[in-house]
């Protein structure tokens, strides 16, 4: 009932004033609660780009759950199977119409039975309990998380004792550091322990030591080691029944680190050399490297969409609240810096890419093994990395795709008796290439050759040829397994690829039966052309290839173009199909206009309708029903320039696919929607994928007022902005490398040369000031 009357007095409050100061300016940027989590999904993240915990903020007996980005079992490969007799008769098949033959054959022949529950997952590495006795009874509760300092809090009084709790995890010394603090000297007492789900692990306490180790999945997996030390000043340090008991400090810190043998290596030696240099540093110490390391990515962006009387209540009551209607922006504001958050503490250089839970899972079969979805989920969530300017995130993702290789060739040549390499639905840290599951789902070999795109983006933000030359390869041997697996359409002579899918839709075919597997899906062609286009780009820019650049071009002329039904929506599939589910989550065929170039305003407006009519018509029966789902729609509706459509589903992704804590939910809880709606925000204020820098795009009525810093613009341009009453007010653009500059806001445009390292002041005219 007091949650109900809450939600209605801040209904009542946004309704009466829209354009208040927060309650605290310093509070703008945090996610705060006045209650412990009950769940998971309450609970604060914090990462390092490997190490990972969920701080519950209960008081007296903390939770204090923790993930390391490599701890995988094993036990199960796919095998490729032969596919040199069952393709050709699988593509006749197709050609001929007879879709749920030829769907059978790929069940019975090509797919690999999923392997059992539990094999090749992700798992949580444990669990670190700390129990304060006499804390059942508190007062001036308070929970937080700093987005501007990676900190999580709790603060709580006890018998007129002013407790703090501060978590955080370091990327430059490789630690997760738990501080306790009291306001009167000799207040902190409590027990330590760590626990692992299941009964494998082997756990040790030995002084103010903890050492945790197991070799995962039965013995198949990778083997690791976790260590806990407290550190006090003050009071007294213990060990009793596998606990360390601490009693009278005056504060104290905890330090965790863990290791695995994933990449080689003795995890013991690895996490105890982390432990020793930790340990070797005060704590004030870790905590300003932390915070400067820290610092120095998440501050190249600030976001201002101003502020309501929201300010003054929790998160999870501003959440709720907007499921009322409540207008919101300081909370989408908010969401769009806990996307760059949680990217900088799940990826960083040297680090495993974000899974599909970025790094943070409390089970030992989490949803969908927290793996690696090729199909679209790992790719959105990096498109906020270069736009957001956190370009050093986006390398893992960058540099895990050619790690796919070596599989991926096999599975080429045995499947497909194609050059270059692939890979399907699903991988994991394990680079598994093969098919398996099911074919509406498994029966899509493009996952490399879109998965290559991020390559190019990187390239055109960055200028980097380096980067390019090197990566190169890997484009290369994606776009050959794709002139490969081109055919001839008997009918029309143009290329199309198949078998295959688009993801995970299905059609109904003449019989009234559901069918997936066809010729020529529209978003393998986009994708197709995409590569073809960035690789035939990149040989120019290297000067090298020519011979393969030309059959590029050749093989280009020659696809099967993406068409526009007769009902003026871009068609799915190569027949006019109707869908099995009109509202169905994923809208592969336009892959074109987002996250691709192809269909833009500028050079293809009849392609751009028919996306629009596409995307209205799924929504119209059902569609966005899932967060991340409904993170590509916010993406869409901003390269359609539709800012109030765009704002609509930012809102309804927060009001109906974010959980208490922020998180994303599909459901249950996956990540790709945070990421996903987080570039949305970003694309609605500036675009470039046309050759321009597009101000103010999809500036929606709700954002009437505000500014933004340190976007990226590709070909390497750094834009900030302030708008009034809708309409811009100033820009200034730092040219990093001197590329010309074209330069539109709404109807206005202009090009120009620049030099590098020269910022430029414009006006709402694009006049120069």
């Amino acid at each position: 009932m007091k949650r109900v009357i809450t939600l209605l007095l801040m209904a009542f409050l946004l309704s009466t004033m829209t354009s208040v100061a927060p309650a605290s300016d310093s509070d703008a940027l945090k996610l705060w609660y006045k209650q412990p989590a009950g769940r998971w999904t309450e609970a604060l993240p914090v990462g390092n780009g490997s190490l990972g915990a969920m701080v519950f903020g209960s008081v007296a007996e903390e939770r204090i759950q923790l993930n390391e980005e490599t701890i995988w079992t094993e036990g199960g490969s796919y095998v490729d199977k032969d596919g040199s007799k069952i393709i050709p008769k699988v593509r006749k098949l197709l050609f001929a119409g007879e879709y749920e033959e030829a769907e059978k054959l790929i069940a019975e022949n090509l797919m690999n039975e999923r392997l059992p529950s539990g094999t090749n997952t992700y798992q949580t590495l444990g669990d670190l309990s700390l129990t304060f006795e006499g804390h059942e009874q508190y007062s001036d509760y308070r929970r937080e998380l700093d987005l501007e300092t990676a900190l999580a809090k709790t603060r709580y009084n006890v018998g007129g004792v002013k407790y703090t709790r501060e978590v955080f995890s370091s990327y430059p010394d490789k630690v997760l550091v738990v501080r306790l603090f009291a306001d009167k000297k000799g207040s902190v007492s409590f027990k330590a322990a760590l626990s692992r789900p299941g009964d494998g692990a082997n756990i040790e306490v030995s002084g103010n030591e903890i050492v945790m180790n197991e070799h995962v999945g039965g013995g198949k997996g990778v083997r690791f080691e976790a260590r806990v030390k407290v550190i006090t000043e003050s009071g007294s340090v213990g060990e009793d029944n596998g606990t360390i008991v601490v009693r009278n400090a005056d504060n104290a810190t905890i330090l965790i680190t863990a290791s695995s043998d994933y990449r080689g290596g003795d995890p013991h030696e690895l996490a105890s050399s982390a432990m020793s240099a930790a340990s070797s540093r005060k704590f004030e110490a870790l905590r300003t490297r932390h915070i400067s390391d820290y610092r120095s990515l998440f501050t190249r962006v600030s976001l201002d969409l101003g502020a309501t009387n929201a300010s003054y209540f929790a998160t999870d009551e501003r959440i709720d609240a907007m499921s009322l209607g409540c207008e919101d922006p300081s909370l989408i504001a908010l969401y769009f810096q806990f996307g760059r958050y949680l990217l900088i503490s799940s990826s960083r250089p040297g680090s495993l890419p974000a899974n599909l839970q970025g790094i943070w899972t409390d089970s030992l079969i989490p949803p969908w093994n927290s793996d690696y979805h090729i199909n679209i989920n790992i790719q959105m969530n990096y498109w906020p990395s270069e736009v957001t300017n956190l370009s050093e995130c986006h390398l893992p993702f960058l540099e895990f795709i050619g790690r796919l290789r070596e599989k991926g060739r096999i599975t080429a040549k045995t499947t497909y008796g194609c050059k270059g390499f692939t890979a399907h639905h699903t991988t994991d840290v394990w680079h598994n290439t093969a098919l398996f599951g099911m074919p509406v789902y498994g029966m899509w070999p493009m996952g490399p050759a879109w998965s290559c795109r991020h390559i190019w983006e990187h390239y055109l933000y960055t200028g980097d040829r380096d980067f390019l030359a090197e990566h190169y390869p890997v484009m290369k041997e994606a776009a050959e397994f794709c002139l490969d697996f081109l055919v001839k359409h008997p009918k029309t002579g143009k290329l199309v690829s198949g078998p295959s899918i688009s993801p995970e839709n299905t059609f109904l075919t003449k019989r009234g039966n559901r069918a997936v597997v066809n010729m020529g899906p529209a978003m393998d062609q986009e994708i197709i052309y995409d590569l073809f286009t960035n690789c035939i780009e990149t040989t120019r820019i290297l000067d090298t290839d020519s011979k393969f650049r030309k059959k590029l071009i050749d093989y280009r002329e020659r696809l099967a173009p993406v068409t526009i039904g007769k009902d003026g929506r871009v068609m799915e599939w190569v027949e006019e199909f109707q869908e099995a589910e009109p509202g169905h989550r994923h809208m592969s065929h336009l892959y074109a206009m987002h996250p691709g170039s192809q269909f833009t305003w500028q050079k293809t407006p009849d392609y751009m309708q028919a996306v629009r009519k596409s995307i209205d018509y799924r929504l119209a029966h059902g569609g966005g029903h899932t967060g991340w789902s409904r993170a590509w729609i916010v993406n869409f509706f901003a390269r359609l320039k539709d800012g109030n459509k765009a704002h609509e589903n930012i809102s309804a992704l927060i009001a109906k696919s974010t959980l208490p804590n922020m998180f994303d939910t599909h459901p249950p809880f996956q990540i790709d929607g945070n990421f996903g709606g987080c570039a949305g925000i970003a694309e609605m204020l500036l675009q470039s994928h046309a050759g321009e820098v597009d101000l103010l795009p999809a500036l929606p009525d709700a954002w009437d007022s505000g500014s933004i810093t340190g976007l990226k613009a590709r070909g390497g341009f750094e834009v900030d902005m302030t708008w009034e009453h809708g309409r811009l007010l100033k820009a200034v653009i730092r040219s990093e490398l001197g590329n010309p500059l074209k330069i539109r806001n709404t109807f206005k445009y202009r090009e120009m040369a620049t030099e590098a390292g020269v910022s430029y002041t414009f006006n709402g005219d694009l006049d120069r000031i």
